[in-house]
């Protein structure tokens, strides 16, 4: 044997993988030493019967395709050795030509990547492990990058606030078009430490969550921080609990400051009352008496209020004319709106007819938002007129009270918040407002809706049943008839 092929010969047979070389009908012709130990005698035999068991040959065959294009290929196989072991390959296949270019042969080489796919599967499973892990855990998360845009969310996250991926954390978060302050995630990009903040969130629905959030940075190998995980978890019934706790002592501390005006206002109006007597000046008394009767509404619309938020409870329905509750109503406030220059506009339906509602609480519900309306073009100083629109329209199957106004307006986030409890947008007043409107309505069987921008006004639009809710007598409470002549004799009495 010449020396030069003896040595290619000892390289061939010496090589770490399978090396055969097949015809034409895939009979193997020759292999090196380790295909024969780890599969014996060939010869004589076809391919896909020593390495598969196979009795014919593989539908998908790269020595085929090899002598069929005469194109190296490669595919991955599973193969069988001597002692049954399952052996995972990746298989390159090689012409080999006459002197003519006749492919006469294919060289086949298999290199066995067992350990590899091992690991790839164990790499597998763990990914599913760990995805299976972040999308179960029972709070937010989000990843996000140094521009804090999101980019991974389990699905907690998905189901409460959509699918935000590529957005900002805080347009999917609380629906603002710049980042909050300060921002727990971009604090620890800063200093790569972990932070902690509570935050109220809005989800895809409109509902608000008391979240507790927690960030914690991600490293690549160098120590760099490519992202942060962020963590939020859902407190919001531990807030509700607390608040029925703690909102006491919020409310008589926000209400006292108003009383105290009420009282003071009162006691003027009461001197005025009793120095125009002494002195026979019936002006006087008659302004000091509309002084003493503002101020006893007001305080009677407090305790309302109080009392509302204090208890839920089922409205004491009676047959009522939308019409009349709108006048009373416009009645009790357009002095109101004169003092403070407001434009006050009626459009009522004549012909809205009747619905049954607890009056003082619908009559509550609708001075509450034109007090909302007329605060908000007080505190307008954008523009010279003010006007506030109160409409009343009668359909088919409910009453529809409409509040108009063009003040000061609210962005998407104080939209979002505006019925929530203590919540005030005005940075005065006690934050309840609002809430009992919302509180009313929603006991009432109807609805408050919301449409405003800033600086273009708001525009409420309550729909309210004509007829009480089949369920409502079922829900009412054993102790409903006592809160309901509570409120009578602190509001009348």
């Amino acid at each position: 044997m010449d020396p030069e092929y003896k040595q290619y010969f000892q390289y061939f047979a010496e090589m770490p993988g399978y090396v055969t070389v097949q015809d034409r009908d895939f009979r193997i012709i020759d292999a090196n030493k380790r295909f024969r130990e780890d599969f014996g005698d060939f010869e004589g035999r076809y391919c896909y019967q020593v390495y598969k068991r196979r009795p014919d040959r593989c539908e998908v065959c790269p020595v085929a395709r090899t002598f069929r294009d005469g194109q190296r290929h490669e595919s991955q196989e599973q193969v069988q050795t001597l002692n049954g072991s399952e052996v995972k390959t990746i298989v390159y296949t090689k012409p080999i030509r006459d002197d003519s270019g006749k492919i006469t042969a294919v060289l086949e080489v298999s290199t066995d990547i067992t350990h590899i796919q091992n690991l790839h599967q164990l790499l597998s499973r763990s990914q599913q492990r760990y995805r299976l892990l972040f999308d179960e855990v029972p709070c937010y998360i989000s990843i996000q990058d140094h521009e804090l845009n999101i980019i991974e969310a389990n699905r907690a996250f998905q189901e409460a606030f959509g699918n935000s991926l590529g957005k900002k954390c805080y347009e999917a978060y609380k629906h603002r078009s710049e980042p909050c302050a300060p921002c727990p995630v971009q604090q620890t990009l800063d200093d790569g430490l972990s932070h902690s903040r509570e935050e109220c969130v809005t989800s895809r629905d409109g509902r608000q969550i008391n979240t507790l959030v927690t960030t914690a940075p991600l490293k690549d190998g160098m120590g760099n921080i490519t992202g942060v995980m962020e963590m939020s978890a859902d407190i919001t019934q531990i807030r509700e609990l607390e608040d029925r706790l703690t909102s006491l002592g919020l409310l008589i501390g926000s209400v006292s400051h108003g009383l105290k005006g009420l009282l003071n206002g009162l006691a003027g109006g009461m001197y005025l009352v009793n120095t125009g007597m002494s002195k026979g000046n019936e002006e006087r008394v008659e302004k000091g008496w509309e002084t003493v009767q503002r101020n006893v509404m007001r305080i009677r619309n407090m305790v309302s209020d109080i009392l509302y938020y204090a208890k839920d409870r089922i409205p004491n329905r009676e047959e009522l004319s939308s019409r009349e509750i709108a006048e009373e109503v416009f009645a009790s406030m357009e002095n109101r709106a004169r003092d403070q220059q407001v434009e006050l506009v009626t459009e009522f339906d004549p012909d809205a007819g009747e619905f049954q509602a607890d009056g003082q609480a619908v009559r509550a519900l609708l001075i509450n938002l034109l007090e909302n309306a007329l605060d908000a073009c007080r505190l307008d100083e954008k523009k010279s007129e003010h006007r506030v629109t109160f409409r009343l329209r009668g359909l088919r199957d409910h009453i529809e009270f409409e509040v108009e106004d063009n003040g000061i307006g609210m962005d998407q986030e104080t939209r979002e918040k505006a019925f929530t409890l203590f919540f005030s947008s005005k940075g005065t007043g006690t934050g309840l407002g609002l809430f009992i409107a919302d509180k009313i309505a929603t006991a009432h069987g109807g609805t408050i809706e919301l449409k405003s921008e800033p600086d273009s006004g708001c525009h409420f639009v309550v729909q309210l049943p004509r007829e009480a809710p089949a369920v409502e007598e079922s829900e009412a409470g054993p102790d409903a008839d006592n809160t309901l002549s509570t409120e009578k004799d602190m509001t009348h009495g």
